[in-house]
């Protein structure tokens, strides 16, 4: 198990044998670093080791923590108002997750990171890159203390292993947890048998951990899971949030929301929310479920402060999202990808109302054994709207913007009924940042500044939902 040193500059290795890790480059920012190892041999195949062997491993490295902030504490779940919040974000060096720690730790929460870094390894196995430059975690958090003088604590491992879990439960404390350490790409989940599994797996097995650990150690903890809209589907009927009640011979019930997955990465975050839902039940566990629709944009008030800091922006047919792949698209003169005849809806939000929401919850807690569901967006388009939109502001930015339709590789309607209450956040108090000319103009403009970044071989989807097999590919370029 890990153990923690309160020096600057620490480095221990603890192995039941023998260290397998090489020591982390260190930071000019005092930090502790402590490594745990639960397996002896030394993985020798580099960045292409298969996903499961990632379990055999845990790293945790601890940033001590010295709130300097000035802002009124906020409160812990006992309601102590000299004791800032303690949220642990796991999932915290990804596309959400870190612009969500960075703004609680902004907040004046004191945050840990949780993650295991096989988002990066992702990028390496399949030959991917962000548009933007991304540091490595631990010069992240060197940068963020230097400009705002706040630490976020850091502990790096797998979550699907309950040891290492436990550990950083029991170590950091946490009244909240903000649950993002999912593999998160429906695509991704449809490359191959293993990716399919890997992906239940991870996420089914990986939650569960979680509210384990919440029951054996932190039981008033609040859950705070990211879900998806990707579950309901596209019925023809409004989707609800969360629950919908039914009149049916005679006799009227609430019931959860029927559940239409798309894939089996939507597909698990189906399971996981049957199992959050049990769990509240059976155990009294708190937990808010926040579905939540497609994210644009790159920059919030924090990652916008330095480079350092700058967020990923994934434009490729497996990690991209539909409006950040259509501006690169723009950016470098590839016709809009829409797939199919384009009527596809879904909701979407901003990156920035992705971290407002997730303050909310925390800020208003569900009860003790209480399920929540939020339906997190704010806006609806078709896949037809936002080339659109991308087209007309590329155009006043002087760019030649066209549209193709391509195959879909997905197994969807591509015209259909789409009406979702989203009525909860903002309610809470959510301010949305709606789609406008301004920000799209913004996020063009950052699309065009890295587009010598840009591998145009990874624009065109390459997963198809039907053709997945059970070879393993390394590469999809």
């Amino acid at each position: 198990m890990a153990q923690l040193l309160s020096s600057s500059y620490s480095l221990t290795i603890c192995s039941r044998n023998k260290p397998y890790l090489k020591p982390v480059k260190q930071c000019s920012t005092p930090f502790s670093i402590a490594v745990s190892s639960n397996n002896s041999k030394p993985s020798s195949r580099g960045f292409f080791l298969q996903e499961q062997k990632l379990r055999k491993h845990s790293l945790s490295v601890h940033a001590a923590a010295v709130s300097t902030s000035q802002e009124t504490p906020v409160q812990t779940s006992s309601g102590n108002p000299f004791k800032p919040q303690r949220v642990m974000v796991i999932g915290g060096d990804g596309y959400c997750g870190w612009a969500t720690a960075l703004h609680l730790s902004n907040k004046g929460y004191e945050v840990a990171i949780v993650d295991s870094l096989v988002r990066r390894l992702f990028d390496h196995q399949l030959g991917l890159e962000s548009l933007t430059p991304i540091s490595s975690i631990q010069n992240r958090l060197q940068c963020w203390k230097s400009l705002t003088g706040k630490n976020i604590e850091l502990y790096i491992g797998d979550i699907c292993d309950f040891e290492f879990l436990s550990e950083t439960f029991k170590t950091f404390e946490p009244d909240a947890v903000v649950h993002f350490g999912e593999q998160r790409s429906a695509p991704y989940s449809m490359i191959d048998r293993s990716r399919a599994v890997y992906t239940q797996q991870n996420n089914v097995v990986g939650t569960l951990n979680v509210l384990f650990a919440i029951k054996e150690f932190r039981e008033q903890c609040h859950l705070v899971k990211l879900g998806t809209m990707g579950e309901y589907g596209t019925p023809n009927i409004d989707i609800e949030e969360g629950y919908i009640t039914i009149t049916h011979n005679g006799r009227t019930d609430t019931l959860p929301y029927p559940k239409q997955a798309s894939s089996f990465y939507h597909l698990s975050k189906v399971h996981d929310s049957h199992n959050i839902a049990f769990t509240c039940k059976a155990w009294g566990i708190r937990a808010t479920d926040l579905n939540q629709g497609v994210v644009y944009g790159v920059r919030t008030d924090e990652t916008a402060l330095h480079e350092e800091l700058y967020n990923r922006f994934d434009y490729d047919g497996i990690f991209g999202t539909a409006l950040n792949r259509f501006c690169v698209q723009a950016a470098v003169g590839h016709p809009l990808t829409v797939y199919g005849k384009g009527g596809q809806t879904r909701g979407f939000l901003d990156i920035r109302d992705t971290v407002q929401c997730v303050e909310l919850a925390i800020a208003n807690p569900a009860k003790p054994g209480e399920f929540r569901v939020f339906n997190q967006f704010t806006e609806q388009f078709s896949v037809n709207q936002l080339a659109d939109l991308v087209t007309k502001a590329g155009e006043k930015l002087g760019l030649d913007v066209k549209t193709i339709h391509v195959p879909n590789p997905r197994v969807e309607a591509e015209e259909h009924y789409y009406n979702c209450k989203n009525t909860k956040l903002v309610d809470l108090g959510l301010k949305p940042h709606f789609l406008s000319d301004s920000l799209l103009d913004s996020v063009l403009n950052f699309a065009v500044q890295y587009k010598d970044r840009v591998d145009t071989k990874q624009i065109m989807p390459s997963v198809s939902w039907k053709k997945i097999g059970v070879k393993t590919k390394t590469v999809t370029a």
